[in-house]
């Protein structure tokens, strides 16, 4: 952790970060009512502060458990005057069962997740049918999933289990992965993989 994060940590914490121990209301948390998007595991924060600035019409909620991304993240928000979002430093899982609220986020965005790549490991990869069922019950009726990767298996993993979810949509054309929306930012490892030929999958399914 650098200087700059753990003054940042210190310093912004009460400003920024959320209670995980209790439910969240978003009209008191942003002091308006507008479309919240969550996403979860945003790393070092850059690609959730470009969307959230680009987009001061929603509310944003971030999911992280390494602290210095954390700090790295509120250091950014603070710098560039980003009031938009808040953040969770806490397990993903038990934020979005103890503290979102029913059909009250319009998004859930996963962007690179740990893919668990030893098959002794896949257990851990987050998603999975259980946790499918349970953004259904937390996204509005048209508000949609978005995952993305850059490990292939992962993402005919992820496709396989998405595409039997009786709630969702898949909105690619040919039932498959979708080309990446301009709302979501190409990050600098993102970029490296492309220039070194890997691919990038994203999957966008919609909430019946």
């Amino acid at each position: 952790m650098t200087d700059a994060q753990r003054l940042a940590l210190d310093t912004l914490w009460e400003k920024y970060c959320l209670n995980h121990q209790q439910p969240c209301n978003f009209v008191a948390v942003f002091g308006r009512r507008a479309p919240v998007v969550l996403e979860i595991g945003f790393g070092n924060g850059e690609s959730l502060a470009q969307t959230a600035a680009a987009n001061p019409d929603k509310d944003y909620i971030g999911i992280e458990v390494h602290k210095p991304g954390v700090g790295n993240l509120l250091a950014q928000l603070e710098r560039q005057d980003i009031t938009n979002v808040r953040v969770f430093y806490h397990d993903a899982i038990e934020v979005l069962e103890s503290c979102i609220p029913a059909h009250g986020l319009s998004a859930v965005h996963l962007f690179f997740p740990d893919p668990w790549h030893k098959r002794k490991h896949h257990k851990r990869r987050i998603v999975r049918p259980s946790f499918v069922h349970l953004i259904a019950q937390k996204l509005v009726a048209g508000g949609y999933f978005h995952a993305a990767t850059d490990w292939q298996h992962y993402a005919q993993h992820m496709l396989k289990i998405l595409a039997v979810a009786d709630q969702f949509t898949n909105q690619s054309s040919d039932q498959s992965y979708c080309p990446r929306p301009d709302y979501r930012p190409l990050t600098k490892f993102e970029q490296r993989g492309l220039r070194l030929g890997h691919g990038v999958w994203d999957l966008i399914f919609m909430r019946r």
